[in-house]
């Protein structure tokens, strides 16, 4: 047997390819989007892709199972578990089946054991893995998918938080709290091999280790250690990380089928003499380091540098409209990639950000200024101080004159600000606010500071701040 492990960084996803070697047959658990990874894996060991098993229909990323399916020919394990509303919608014209509690299948000489396991979501579904090729009875491990991660267990107010599907967060969390017994009740040495690692908003307080044992989780993952479901529930529905709002599209996306993007695809670069009509029908996203993108811009555009794209893309991109990009020739795939695999479909193209800037058209600019600048105005309500930073950093500490308006909401949250009023954009060190600035101005408000540093720089210069039941001095 072969097991080979993909990770994504950019997206906290784990993904895995199983290899029968005696059948020269391989198969993907819970794929990405870009298949090529997995493709190029299969053809260096001598085997070829026949199928694809995934655990529940995905909210953070868009699935590549389909496009496995229509490129090679993969036949599609997926759950047929949960209520009608979670049912796959795309799999008729592929080779399929559909899986409940209790089933298996096989790869080779490699037997797959299907566990129902809802409470992240109905239809979640977990596959147990036996070797029999190498003699085993046993199994060698769960791929638990967002049921059970390293440190952590999947959340279940994802449906109601993120799809809007009111009153499934506390029925989910009973579900997950039986889901997690039933984990409990299994073999200690048995591998655990999630979807997720740190990072994920799948999960709270997910860990960076890409794989576990039952019996390590069952000692030390802190969903693990109650046995008494209130208590479980009570726990498993606070203090989750915001969900993003585009998860809601992935549901949708990965349920009624992804658009299969064939091998090939490709985007193109622009003439700069359509980027002004780009602003108009569109979004346009400048990908441009944040400092550069303060001494000048395109009016209308946002800043999302690179690294930062797959953070927030999907919370600040309007996916009923086409995108663009402002870049580099070289980061235009890169950036394309990162868009197609959150579901942003209609990337027309990119704009040479160094032409951009020749033809006079980044003419935009903001300012910043460090905490020392601006804690007298601050202070003395001269200004606005909007800090964009999560609930959880909110709480621990913030300072006393700030508005939390969190930074993925924040397009949704702008209607009560005036284009008169001086305003100072605030987060943790001053990168998500830099993105902040941007969608403020690009929304038509032009009197905006961001604030180098953010409220480390501002604690570092002890200046006051305030939790959120006392005050606190620096």
């Amino acid at each position: 047997m072969l097991l080979k492990y993909f990770y994504d960084q950019k997206l906290a996803h784990a993904s895995y390819l199983v290899g029968c070697q005696r059948a020269q047959e391989a198969l993907v658990v819970d794929p990405g989007r870009d298949i090529d990874q997995y493709l190029e894996m299969a053809d260096r060991e001598g085997l070829k892709i026949t199928g694809v098993a995934e655990t529940h229909i995905h909210a953070d990323y868009v699935s590549g199972a389909r496009e496995l399916a229509d490129r090679v020919g993969a036949k599609l394990y997926v759950s047929d578990e949960g209520p009608a509303d979670w049912k796959y919608l795309y799999l008729e014209p592929y080779d399929h089946q559909l899986l409940h509690d209790g089933d298996h299948f096989m790869l080779g000489k490699i037997k797959f054991d299907v566990l129902h396991t809802p409470g992240h979501t109905p239809e979640s579904i977990s596959f147990v893995l036996t070797d029999e090729g190498g003699g085993a009875d046993e199994p060698m491990g769960i791929f638990t998918g967002d049921f059970v991660f390293v440190g952590s267990i999947g959340r279940p107010d994802l449906l109601e938080e993120a799809a809007g599907i009111a009153g499934t967060a506390e029925p989910g969390a009973r579900d997950l709290f039986r889901s997690a017994e039933r984990f409990k009740s299994m073999p200690d040495y048995l591998q655990v091999w999630p979807a997720h690692g740190a990072g994920s908003a799948c999960g709270k307080g997910l860990g960076a280790i890409p794989s576990s044992t039952v019996g390590y989780e069952k000692r030390f993952n802190p969903a693990l250690q109650f046995t008494e479901e209130e208590e479980f529930v009570r726990y498993i529905l606070a203090d989750q990380p915001e969900a993003p709002k585009y998860f809601a599209v992935m549901k949708r996306v990965n349920k009624e089928g992804p658009r299969v993007l064939g091998a090939g695809h490709h985007h193109a670069m622009l003439d700069v003499a359509k980027l002004s009509s780009a602003i108009k029908d569109g979004t346009v996203v400048d990908l441009t380091p944040s400092a550069d993108f303060a001494r000048g811009h395109v009016p209308g555009s946002i800043n999302i540098p690179l690294g930062m794209l797959a953070a927030w893309a999907g919370w600040l991109v309007d996916y009923d409209k086409p995108t663009h990009l402002i870049c580099k020739p070289d980061q235009l795939e890169e950036a394309a990639r990162v868009l197609h695999k959150i579901g942003v479909e209609e990337i027309v193209g990119g704009f040479g950000a160094n032409e951009v800037r020749a033809a006079g058209m980044a003419s935009e600019v903001y300012a910043t200024g460090t905490p020392a600048d601006l804690s007298t105005d601050i202070e003395a309500g001269e200004v606005k101080l909007i800090d964009v930073r999560s609930n959880d950093e909110w709480n621990e500490g913030h300072i006393e004159q700030a508005e939390h308006r969190f930074l993925g909401r924040l397009p949704d949250n702008l209607s009560d600000l005036s284009g008169d009023q001086k305003i100072v954009v605030q987060c943790r060190s001053g990168a998500r606010s830099a993105i902040g600035v941007s969608v403020l101005q690009a929304a038509g408000i032009k009197n905006v500071v961001n604030m180098t540093g953010g409220y480390m720089a501002w604690k570092s210069a002890d200046l006051p701040s305030v939790k959120s039941e006392e005050m606190v001095t620096g």
